[in-house]
């Protein structure tokens, strides 16, 4: 008993000693970083090491919007449940099967000291906030442990786990429990979150300087705008995921980098042929049955005031976890798991310095789901579409599942940087990619699809594609501001240019007394004289935004080849009375919420920004702005996604144009950038909404890059805990 009250006492002493050296190190990590804010927020952090540095960024962030930092961590570790109830108890059982809290814990103390010292920062930065806000009280995370930022390593967040079907994984792991729980999987077909990246040549630019335009399309609010630079050679700016200690998109002193969303192959599924043999599941492996191992996954979730626990037996073949039963078979899916190696490249990028530097960090193969428009100081414009191709044998079809049970199915290691689809610095002088075909990054001197096997890139061209080749070829003296308003703010939506002709072909072919013909007569006539641009005051585009819209609805009946442009096989397929029939439905809807058919787009399409729910809400009564931008979908260059809600007749944005930002390389970069609202998730601070003028209006702000220009603009200077 003595021994017992010894140990609780030496406890009971031990735990302030700890949280006090906790205090200093904190503190002590403080003195040696600074934050400047600038006029729109803007924070720019100046560590002595990158450590410093670090722990002022995630610092800041947590300053701008804790919530968004926290919620990224509790998705990432698979813990939703516990916050949100049963209903995401699923979507963390697909998480945990990747997210081992055991195995993530090993692998930070077998990581290079380097990098678990940016590690150690980042936990410190965020616990050092919450101990400096007490007021601030975290949904579940109360103390962040340095691990963690290994969970989330790569800055899209989900990204390849995203794909794997909830209700498929409930159904095959659960499927007798909550029988009436559907959960709401991301709909591959809604407002398409993808991004576009140009890249400009020296000799197309009229300051002989390289051009990089920066455009993710993602949900609003989604990132952030940061400066963190140190004395150990980083200086990058760019936008930063939440949560996140790299710049994900953006630039340094020599070189920029964009992301864009790829359909280079990085995933596959495996069917298994499954027997039970000696009380445990097997599964066939050319000549030989092997066993499935099998995990015990612990999950957890909130009914009403108290925690429950669910335990999960996770079954693994050496492709993947199974995720779902089809046609008989079990299904594994193999993807991506190199979390030190990602958050190793995600970080070294930012500080290179030239394009084999960059290189370098391409050659870790870990941005699976992204490729990467580059453009640098020394006049190179760069192109790499995906990181993560597993090498295959081409004879299969690997966009379904292939047959897990056949060793020539088995992933033969990865492709090699220079064998997957690579641009540099190519004749014409410019690089394009929206999330479209890279077969037309270079106009004609784009790389030839023959020399490639299909699973390098199924993606297909879309109408953003389509406008950003007609806009570029043969343009040059490109300026910064050139680059921004003819190309990453160019109005047209191309969609339409196939299917208007097709629709007006069939509304002419109606009989002069129908009574089609003549109810559609007057906006049939508005969409033939439309030129296709969107804008505020166009009523042509609010004709063919809800026309598309109910086309779009009709084209799930049809039966159509993956690989077919869509607004083509529209046109060429699409019934004449069905398309018809679309336009008028369009016609009552617009007369039904706004009361006429003759309705300016910016009187339907606006921004709204009055909670920092992240689930946004809108209200027709409250103040908005009119947004000239649109879907990308259609082709616009300038993402807009919007839609109704279902208190709201007006459609507002949450998807889309967030940060952007045009940068060029000389002997100084010069940039300038644009948010989404704002940089802070706080609904009274001044820069909640301080640049949401600029950002319908498509006027970007100034970058203050060097440090002369950030204490021109400085508005307030202080270390991180300082009041």
């Amino acid at each position: 008993m003595r021994r017992v009250l010894f140990v609780l006492a030496l406890f009971t002493v031990l735990l302030p000693a700890i949280a006090q050296n906790d205090l200093d190190r904190w503190k002590e990590r403080s003195s040696r970083t600074e934050i400047i804010r600038d006029e729109y927020g803007i924070p720019h952090i100046y560590g002595e090491t990158d450590a410093d540095a670090v722990f002022g960024m995630i610092y800041a962030q947590c300053e701008d919007d804790f919530n968004r930092v926290e919620s990224n961590y509790i998705f990432s570790l698979g813990r939703k449940a516990e916050v949100e109830g049963i209903k995401e108890l699923y979507a963390d059982l697909r998480m945990k099967m990747y997210i081992d809290e055991a195995v993530v814990k090993e692998e930070y103390h077998n990581s290079p000291d380097w990098l678990k010292s940016l590690m150690d920062a980042w936990a410190d930065g965020i616990n050092y906030y919450l101990h400096t806000h007490p007021d601030v009280k975290p949904k579940l995370l109360t103390k962040f442990e340095p691990w963690m930022a290994l969970t989330f390593s790569e800055g899209s967040i989900g990204g390849d786990i995203e794909t794997i079907s909830v209700n498929d994984l409930k159904d095959f792991y659960d499927k007798e429990s909550h029988t009436g729980l559907v959960y709401q999987e991301r709909d591959w077909d809604e407002e398409p979150r993808g991004s576009n990246g140009f890249a400009i040549a020296p000799k197309l630019s009229k300051s002989g300087n390289a051009l990089l335009f920066i455009n993710p399309h993602t949900s609003f609010y989604f990132r952030p705008e940061v400066h963190m630079v140190s004395e150990e050679g980083l200086n990058a700016y760019g936008a930063v995921t939440w949560g996140q200690f790299f710049i994900y998109q953006g630039f340094n002193e020599y070189n920029g980098w964009m992301h864009t969303s790829s359909k280079a192959d990085a995933i596959d599924h495996f069917a298994l042929t499954v027997e039970k043999r000696n009380n445990s599941y097997h599964y066939k492996f050319g000549g030989e049955w092997r066993p499935l191992k099998e995990k015990k996954v612990l999950t957890k979730y909130r009914d009403g005031n108290q925690i429950l626990e669910r335990e999960f037996t996770v079954y693994y073949s050496h492709h993947g976890p199974v995720i779902r039963e089809e046609d008989g078979k079990w299904v594994a899916i193999a993807l991506m798991v190199e979390r030190e190696k990602a958050l190793t490249q995600s970080y070294l990028r930012t500080k290179t310095k030239n394009h084999q530097e960059f290189k370098a960090t391409m050659d870790l193969k870990t941005n699976s789901s992204n490729n990467t428009v580059y453009a640098d100081r020394d006049g190179n414009i760069v192109y790499y579409h995906g990181n993560f191709i597993p090498v295959r044998d081409p004879k299969f079809g690997w966009r379904g599942v292939v047959d897990g049970s056949n060793p020539e199915t088995d992933w033969k290691g990865l492709h090699e940087v220079d064998e997957m689809i690579y641009i540099e610095n190519p004749e014409n002088g410019w690089i394009q990619n929206c999330n479209s075909t890279p077969f037309t990054a270079a106009g004609p001197y784009s790389p030839v699809q023959a020399d490639y096997p299909g699973y390098m890139a199924w993606d297909l061209e879309n109408a953003r594609g389509i406008n950003a080749v007609r806009i570029m070829t043969g343009k040059k003296d490109y300026t910064m501001e050139s680059l921004t308003k003819d190309v990453g703010y160019e109005p047209t939506l191309m969609a339409f240019e196939p299917i208007i002709p097709a629709l007006l072909n069939a509304y002419e072919k109606l009989p002069e007394e129908n009574d089609q013909k003549l109810k559609l007569k007057k906006p049939i006539n508005a969409i033939s004289q439309w030129d296709l641009k969107t804008g505020v005051s166009s009523v042509g585009t609010s004709l063919a935004v809800f026309w598309g819209n109910q086309l779009m609805a009709e084209l799930r009946s049809l039966d159509r080849p993956w690989d077919a442009y869509i607004f083509d096989f529209i046109a060429e397929n699409m019934d004449d009375q069905k398309m018809i029939d679309a336009f008028e439905r369009a016609i009552d809807k617009l007369e039904e919420d706004f009361g006429t058919w003759n309705t300016a787009w910016g009187e339907i399409n606006r921004f709204q920004r009055v909670t920092n729910e992240i689930q946004g809400q809108f209200f027709d009564e409250l103040p908005s702005l009119p947004i000239g931008y649109n879907s990308s979908l259609w082709g616009s260059l300038a993402a807009y996604g919007s839609r109704s809600y279902p208190n709201t007749k007006k459609w507002y944005g949450n998807v889309g144009n967030s940060f952007v930002a045009v940068v060029e390389f000389g002997d100084k970069v010069k940039a300038k950038s644009l948010l989404a609202g704002g940089q802070s998730g706080n609904p009274f601070s001044p820069h909640f909404v301080d640049q949401a003028e600029l950002y319908a209006e498509g006027i970007f702000k100034d970058v203050h890059y060097y440090k002369e220009d950030v204490k021109k603009n400085e508005r307030r200077r202080y270390n991180p805990g300082q009041k």
